[in-house]
């Protein structure tokens, strides 16, 4: 199974527990490119929604193209009573439109699975002149500095060697933000948000149950490793904090 198709095994607990993206980075957005009933934009892998409803709301015609089965059949029945959004069950690379068409395509948590040429060279065919291009993405982290972080940690190098904790900061969203300019992008900028969410001991191995690297382990293995990841945060008060950095890049087309 590729990573990128996993999710789609998982679609009812991917919209339980992904969470969606704060009301600042939308203001934001719009700021840059107002939206209207006359609007038209692109999500790229919409997943279940967490970023479509906000769209939505603009009273924009919205597509959104989403290569799992499951995961556009959830998409389309989760929104079918708005009549300005449409889901196209495909990868992005598929996806044929005019070009100069739409005045935002977007994407969250999910550019990063299309080739980067590719990507970026579509997004700035599809948009008409003047359009936003919004990339945007969360970035959990954990406190690895805290004994529930180290313990945490140490089960991870059994079952998961190499995922090693790594943070992401305003460096990480400029250099991510000026891969637009390669392609012809303008009026680059990018900014972060920040948020905490609390779990249980559960909770947090049903939110682990959604990422693509955990769904991907053999079954028994995976059992096993929850098992110890639950049994740890149960042993600390049967709770666990992650600490989100959401960053935003924003590019034009001339």
């Amino acid at each position: 199974m590729k990573l990128e198709a996993a999710f789609d095994t998982v679609c009812h607990e991917y919209d339980k527990w992904r969470p969606g993206y704060p009301a600042a980075l939308y203001k934001d957005i719009f700021t840059v490119k107002e939206l209207g009933g006359s609007s038209r934009a692109l999500e790229i892998g919409c997943g279940t929604g967490q970023a479509t409803q906000p769209i939505l709301e603009t009273g924009c015609a919205l597509t959104a193209v989403e290569p799992g089965k499951h995961m556009a059949a959830f998409i389309a029945q989760k929104f079918h009573a708005w009549s300005n959004f449409m889901v196209q069950n495909m990868a992005f690379q598929d996806y044929d439109a005019p070009t100069d068409c739409f005045d935002l395509i977007y994407s969250a948590s999910a550019f990063h699975w299309i080739p980067e040429e590719t990507g970026y060279l579509k997004v700035l065919a599809l948009l008409k002149s003047g359009g936003v291009f919004a990339r945007f993405a969360n970035h959990p982290q954990r406190n690895w500095q805290d004994a529930l972080g180290k313990a945490v940690q140490r089960i991870y190098a059994v079952y998961l060697p190499g995922s090693s904790p790594s943070s992401y900061g305003e460096q990480d969203a400029k250099e991510r933000a000026e891969l637009a300019e390669k392609y012809g992008f303008i009026n680059i900028g990018c900014k972060l948000y920040h948020r905490t969410r609390t779990f249980t001991a559960k909770e947090y191995v049903s939110l682990l149950g959604t990422y693509s690297d955990h769904i991907a382990m053999e079954e028994r293995k995976r059992q096993a490793f929850f098992a110890e990841i639950q049994q740890v945060i149960l042993s600390f008060d049967n709770q666990i904090t992650l600490y989100d950095t959401i960053d935003l890049e924003l590019a034009r087309k001339p």
